[in-house]
């Protein structure tokens, strides 16, 4: 097993074949940027002359891209069967696109050979070797990716060892075993390895699909096996179901196997940049996902919040913070005193058990009743002061009407009346908006927020709607819950009522007594 791991990058290539990733050019680069700060070695930029955008992705790389750590790859295929290299227009691609390393893709299983490129034996073997010589000639290293090798070498091993011939003997610099079909286990990739491993001197890449769900582990059994290069996607992003995830391969290759890949410093990078990139391909990363989920080390039963109240680390399998990530406890009808206890902690309340355990016993009631404190983090919050007998004095609402209007010839409007109580001061307001969520939303800031200018940075983010109980149709209670951000912060509040505008009113009202209270802001009287 080597002592240090390449890690090839092909977000930009395989990546983008993910069923609802389309990035832009620009996005792209943006992509290459982060994924060069992380450290990778090789990024594979995309495959020149496939399509405009790669074209004018490798045409702007030169000014737009300036790599500090990484190699720009571009990606093709062999030459054609019965076509010189030189007349090959794909190769010629290849080579005006600039970059100092390309990785070509070969089929090294003979059942392709013969069925989908229509050829020889000889003449898939020799389109490998003529290819790689053509590119050589032109200053250019090669990695070879042999194409469905996993299953070619069960079927016809001969042959998928001579296109690697082949492609060693034309200077090939990785020859890249390549799971196209993503259906081989980790014992059967160990086995394929040590037995390729031990036949060429040129050092091995693998290239795996997680079509089984065994990307991660067929990398990591190849790695034992010898390989020296992996390739993968950051957040698992592929066609199908996906390339090796390298959020979790780098840090189990680093982090547990003690292996180098990445700089040492830059291993904590990983939950930043997954996230960022996520963000930039519209393609949120999955709460559970592991290393870089938001919940990948969240704890919500309370025998395990308990353990880490009193053991760091006691039910994670390492320190967050490796890889950028951090502990998060989450309210429910699970958790424990502890729970409370050490969130309060965090927040600098003064908090006793016996009132720790009334707070349990509520958010117990409350959740059986419908209410979802896990993503409402803001609504817990009030329930810990209103426990510990603090009084909301920001503003008092004493009464509050909406009304639509529906002529038929214009889109329906809304119109809120709030009278609100500030300090000793009474006033009325009326907002519209487009719906009696967002006129309520209007009323209520254009009341508060000469008062409290620090309204002005806040902002709703996400709200969602859940019926709970759909068989009583449309008497069902329906459960809301409002993310909102001042750019600093998140949090999340929530609402439950038969009414889903009552609903949305709670949950949008304790969001702004968040906000205020994150602020740092006392309450004010009205203005004369």
């Amino acid at each position: 097993m080597p002592n240090q791991v390449e890690i090839y990058d092909t977000t930009l290539r395989d990546g983008t074949q993910t069923a609802g990733l389309s990035p832009t050019v620009g996005e792209k680069l943006r992509v290459a940027r982060l994924l060069d700060r992380l450290g990778v070695h090789f990024i594979e930029g995309g495959w020149p002359g496939a399509n405009p955008k790669d074209d004018e992705f490798f045409a702007r790389v030169g000014a737009e891209l300036d790599l500090e750590t990484a190699t720009l790859v571009a990606f093709g295929s062999t030459r054609r069967p019965g076509t010189k290299p030189e007349d090959d227009e794909q190769l010629r691609h290849l080579v005006d696109a600039g970059t100092d390393v390309v990785c070509i893709v070969g089929k090294s299983w003979l059942r392709h050979v013969t069925h989908a490129l229509r050829t020889s034996s000889d003449e898939g073997i020799a389109m490998v070797g003529d290819s790689i010589q053509y590119l050589r000639s032109h200053d250019r290293r090669v990695f070879f990716d042999a194409e469905h090798f996993f299953d070619g070498y069960r079927d016809e091993p001969a042959f998928a060892l001579a296109v690697l011939e082949a492609a060693a003997d034309a200077g090939a610099e990785r020859l890249v075993l390549c799971d196209t079909n993503g259906g081989s286990l980790p014992v059967g990739a160990e086995e394929v390895v040590t037995a390729v491993a031990d036949r060429f001197a040129v050092p091995l890449g693998v290239h795996f699909h997680n079509d089984s769900g065994c990307a991660v582990a067929n990398s990591l059994a190849a790695v034992t096996a010898g390989v020296f290069q992996v390739q993968g996607c950051v957040n698992g992003y592929g066609e199908r179901t996906g390339n090796a995830d390298l959020c979790s391969l780098i840090p189990n290759l680093s982090l547990k196997m003690g292996l180098q890949t990445l700089p040492a410093a830059n291993v904590e990078l990983l939950y930043s940049v997954a996230h960022e990139i996520a963000e930039i391909m519209n393609s949120p990363i999955d709460p559970r996902h592991p290393y870089v989920g938001s919940a990948a080390f969240a704890h919500k039963a309370g025998l395990h919040t308990s353990g880490l109240a009193r053991l760091e680390g006691a039910y994670e399998h390492l320190p967050p913070a490796l890889v950028g990530n951090s502990p998060k406890l989450l309210f429910s009808e699970l958790m424990g005193r502890s729970t409370v206890l050490s969130a309060a902690e965090d927040r600098g309340w003064d908090l006793d058990a016996e009132t720790a355990q009334v707070v349990v016993d509520r958010v117990k009631e409350l959740e059986h009743a419908g209410y979802q404190f896990e993503a409402a983090d803001g609504s817990f919050e009030l329930l810990v002061r209103d426990a510990m007998g603090w009084e909301q004095r920001f503003f008092t609402v004493l009464s509050r009407s909406v009304t639509l209007h529906d002529d038929g010839e214009m889109e329906p409007t809304a119109l809120a009346t709030l009278r609100i109580r500030l300090g000793d001061e009474e006033l009325e307001v009326s907002r519209s908006g487009d719906g009696p969520v967002h006129a309520l939303d209007q009323a209520l800031r254009a009341a508060l927020e000469p008062v409290y200018p620090q309204l002005k940075e806040m902002h709703l983010t996400d709200y969602k709607v859940r019926v709970l109980d759909s068989a009583d149709g449309t008497a069902a209670r329906v459960r809301v819950l409002i993310e909102t951000s001042d750019g600093k912060r998140d949090w999340g509040t929530v609402g439950i009522h038969h009414n889903v505008i009552e609903a949305s009113w709670e949950a949008m009202r304790d969001g702004i007594v968040v906000g205020l209270l994150n602020a740092g802001v006392e309450p004010q009287e009205a203005p004369q």
